[in-house]
């Protein structure tokens, strides 16, 4: 790494912008990102749309710029046609080196604004495609065609999962010589489940309303039912039976935006609502991490989840949904269990199994954590991005 870094460092000259649809995002998945590529001497920007996260990194002394970008997923081409127009002259007018994008539609608009406006570089992080198996084929077709177009207007793709590379060959979404795996990374010393007392953990169990007897099963994302929420909401009430004092922490934002948001009224509509403890969304998240059991994650889809990495740093045992993203992180048996996807009975056999075996759950415990230290290192994510834009500069000149 430190060739790269002293490459870069040396180009005074060179203008980074990452984008995404949502400030969150730029907080939550890349401001340490961002960090790293600061403290190497790169003038970093962040673009995207509305949304908390902004403050965050103009505190942290990274430009923030928004852009009017519609957070739904659905294609609204009179608002996307405006905003790529819109991102084509910010871009143009800012002279950035490379335009970075995250998420379906930077993939695509931002990609087509940054050649239009003559960026020199753009690179894509995939976080996941947005097309999965459980959509209509026509729809996923249509997913499908606008992702091939994005990816042509790039000059690499860096996927955060080993599957994504392989349905991007299967599918002609890319020629192999423009993806590459990236994988994905935490901050691994922050994630340290020794570094969280046993008094804050007391006192947090006291806020939440939680007993200091009752078994604790996390979930950490946004409450919308491509999450799985809905199906760990009805496993909830088959675990009840077998461990009445298990209580079920949901962490994370009601994504108001999403027709299939989850709310606190759905719990009591699948009669679970006493076994629920709603924690919105949070910045203490070591600690809550160290209040669980079992940490669970029922999605639909993945790109690499960060929710199944935090928790096997924080030495919680995991269950997930078998699906691609997931797959990357959970070692079937050996750091979590991987169930079917949508099969509430499984989900619920095997949260019950590993609340009703300890020895197992502290195995597994102390496999996530080495498996967390060899392989999901956040630092590792940085050093192959700036590697990365070394060789595509070096290419350029």
């Amino acid at each position: 790494m430190t060739s790269s870094i002293e490459h870069l460092s040396g180009l005074g000259g060179v203008r980074i912008a990452h984008v995404t649809t949502i400030a969150e995002s730029l907080k939550m998945l890349l401001l340490n990102q961002l960090r790293a590529l600061q403290s190497h001497g790169l003038d970093v920007t962040g673009i995207s749309g509305q949304g908390e996260g902004g403050a965050e990194l103009e505190a942290a002394g990274i430009r923030h710029m928004l852009v009017p970008f519609r957070r739904a997923t659905n294609l609204t081409p009179l608002a996307d046609a405006r905003v790529t127009l819109h991102l084509a002259n910010l871009f143009r007018r800012e002279r950035f080196t490379i335009v970075h994008t995250h998420t379906a539609k930077p993939d695509l608009y931002a990609a087509i604004a940054a050649r239009l406006a003559g960026v020199p570089i753009v690179v894509s992080t995939l976080h996941g495609f947005y097309f999965h198996d459980l959509m209509p084929k026509r729809t996923r077709a249509m997913y499908i065609r606008l992702a091939r177009i994005g990816m042509r207007f790039c000059d690499i793709v860096l996927s955060q999962n080993e599957e994504d590379v392989a349905t991007a060959m299967r599918e002609s979404i890319c020629p192999p010589s423009k993806i590459e795996v990236l994988g994905n990374g935490i901050d691994v010393v922050r994630f340290d489940r020794t570094r969280v007392s046993a008094a804050s953990l007391a006192k947090l169990r006291h806020e939440l309303g939680i007993a200091d007897d009752a078994p604790v099963i996390g979930y950490v994302g946004r409450l919308v039912a491509e999450k799985g929420v809905l199906e760990l909401l009805e496993a909830a009430r088959a675990i009840r039976e077998r461990h009445p004092r298990a209580r079920l922490l949901l962490i994370g934002m009601i994504d108001e935006a999403k027709q299939d948001a989850i709310r606190p009224e759905t719990a009591a509509r699948y009669g679970v609502a006493d076994t629920c403890v709603f924690a919105g969304h949070r910045d203490d998240m070591p600690e809550l991490y160290a209040l669980m059991d079992v940490c669970v994650l029922a999605s639909h889809r993945e790109g690499f989840p960060r929710t199944l990495m935090e928790a096997s740093a924080m030495s919680i045992p995991t269950v997930a949904t078998s699906i691609r993203g997931c797959r990357s992180c959970i070692e079937h048996g050996r750091n979590g269990l991987l169930v079917p996807l949508r099969d509430v009975g499984a989900l619920a056999g095997a949260i019950s199994s590993l609340l009703d075996d300890r020895a197992r759950c502290e195995a597994m415990a102390a496999e996530g954590r080495k498996i967390a230290l060899a392989r999901f290192d956040e630092r590792n994510v940085f050093e192959k991005v700036l590697a990365t834009y070394e060789r595509l500069l070096a290419r350029s000149t």
